[in-house]
């Protein structure tokens, strides 16, 4: 179960955070606002792309786009997000749960700066109705993540 993983990531790493499970569903970002209360923007969807032979996770804002232009010179190549099939198969993560904790494997994690004009973001935790509530900065500590510019 992969909220399980997520449960177990935070046990070990972050026993403080507690996962937020809702009786709805907080999929998409606008029913994630809603559930937990928040600007949508503030909402950090985690998105699986695959840039050549390379597989990542992109952690942004609610309600920011990727800009082709902007990832192509950060990460070298065009950008290719992952059918959903292939997202659980990476990520062991549905989509609609798609986060950067608990992860099978090891993956290269980008935060976006879209992120950082908030002091909390939600991000969910491995289901279609689970999210934390996070600091900024603890949500890229606790992943290793490198903080890039690639969305609008």
């Amino acid at each position: 179960m992969t909220l399980e993983t997520v449960r177990a990531f935070f046990s070990a790493h972050a026993p403080d955070i507690e996962i937020v499970e809702t009786a709805e569903s907080s999929s998409t970002v606008a029913l994630a606002a809603e559930a937990h209360g928040v600007d949508p923007a503030q909402i950090a969807k985690t998105i699986c792309l695959r840039v050549g032979e390379e597989t990542m996770l992109v952690v942004a804002g609610g309600l920011a786009r990727l800009d082709n232009r902007k990832f192509k010179d950060t990460f070298g190549g065009k950008g290719r997000m992952l059918g959903p099939e292939e997202v659980v198969e990476v990520t062991s993560h549905p989509v609609g749960g798609v986060c950067p904790f608990g992860l099978p494997k090891i993956l290269p994690i980008y935060c976006d700066v879209s992120l950082r004009r908030f002091d909390e973001v939600v991000p969910a935790a491995g289901s279609t109705n689970s999210a934390v509530r996070i600091s900024t900065e603890r949500l890229a500590e606790l992943t290793g993540a490198t903080w890039v510019d690639v969305c609008q």
